[in-house]
């Protein structure tokens, strides 16, 4: 008589390093260009280190890396910066390492940089120079002091043309707030949404007019992924794979096109100084304080939480040096 012999019980592997990152980024709710930045960062740490793993290594192999990207590299204290946030959370979140060392990291001294500000006849001659999309992008940066990705990332639920205000949701910090909408951008704006309906209900005929929804809202409301109102205003031309749920959808416009865009036009203008579309958001900043608005006011259209970031644009207020006239001018 044969004996049956029970199958060996098959034991899923962990899942590796990176992927444990990427899964403790998402359940932190970390936007998707900072899970590519931290899983790069991690990976080029543990490149460094000759492929050990970060679990042998400490507070030295950490130093010996941002010590690396500033000396070897050179690279801004931004990015030096980035790399040592992206390793805290690894050590923290992800192997919950205690050690003392975490909290004693030094982190990179940025430079008090002034924002790079147009004067209105220079941001007219550089919007002089952009039409169709891209223009129209560049207009409501400069018209409403969002950020770039904000401007990509407007949805067609997000504008109300009736009070003429634009929610900005999930900015910077996952902040929301209410801005104002130009009232000469209405027709173009309106235009244009009326083209980009003709090509929702293309895509909705093909099967194609999902988009991404946050925190599980696709779940929730099951149609609101092929709704017209959660669409992408601004949006790219073909589809691509997205690369968290692997579906193929059409994705808001890449920002890079726009930063082409802007920088065509800067040349063309003839502009000396290095502008860039978030040039058009301190501009715009700038310009309300030079009207008089109060500086309260930009600070919440800004989306700051601390009014001494805002302060930052009085700079301009002042002619020349601090408004002083200087000696050689008296002679």
């Amino acid at each position: 008589m044969k004996m049956n012999k029970t199958p060996p019980i098959s034991v899923p592997e962990p899942p590796k390093l990176l992927d444990q990152l990427r899964g403790r980024l998402r359940l932190k709710h970390y936007s998707i260009r900072t899970e590519v930045q931290y899983v790069q960062w991690v990976r080029r740490f543990i490149l460094f280190h000759d492929k050990r793993h970060p679990q042998e290594m400490g507070a030295g192999e950490v130093e010996s890396f941002l010590t690396h990207l500033a000396v070897s590299d050179k690279v801004a204290s931004s990015t030096q910066n980035q790399a040592l946030s992206a390793l805290l959370f690894l050590y923290r979140e992800v192997l919950e390492v205690d050690l003392p060392w975490l909290d004693n990291m030094v982190r990179a001294k940025r430079p008090a940089r002034l924002p790079v500000v147009l004067t209105v006849q220079e941001v007219q001659a550089v919007l002089e120079r952009m039409e169709g999309t891209h223009g129209l992008m560049a207009r409501l940066l400069y018209g409403t002091g969002m950020r770039l990705m904000e401007c990509v990332r407007l949805r067609v639920k997000d504008v109300d043309f009736a009070r003429g205000e634009i929610l900005v949701r999930d900015g910077k910090g996952a902040k929301d707030r209410v801005t104002m909408l130009p009232q000469r951008l209405i027709p173009a704006l309106q235009e244009h949404l009326q083209r980009r309906r003709l090509l929702y209900e293309d895509d909705f005929v093909k099967g194609m007019a999902s988009v991404y929804l946050p925190d599980a809202l696709e779940r929730k409301y099951l149609n609101a992924a092929t709704g017209w109102v959660w669409q992408y205003i601004f949006v790219a031309r073909s589809y691509s794979i997205d690369s968290r749920s692997g579906t193929e959808r059409r994705h808001h416009m890449d920002e890079k096109l726009l930063q082409r865009a802007m920088k065509k036009a800067v040349l063309a203008a003839g502009l000396t100084k290095p502008a860039t579309p978030h040039t058009l958001r301190h501009s715009f900043a700038t310009h309300l304080l030079q009207a008089g608005y109060d500086i309260r006011t930009v600070q919440e259209l800004l989306g700051h939480s601390d009014v001494a970031t805002t302060m930052i644009y009085t700079h301009v207020l002042n002619k020349g040096g601090k408004g002083v006239i200087s000696p050689l001018d008296h002679l």
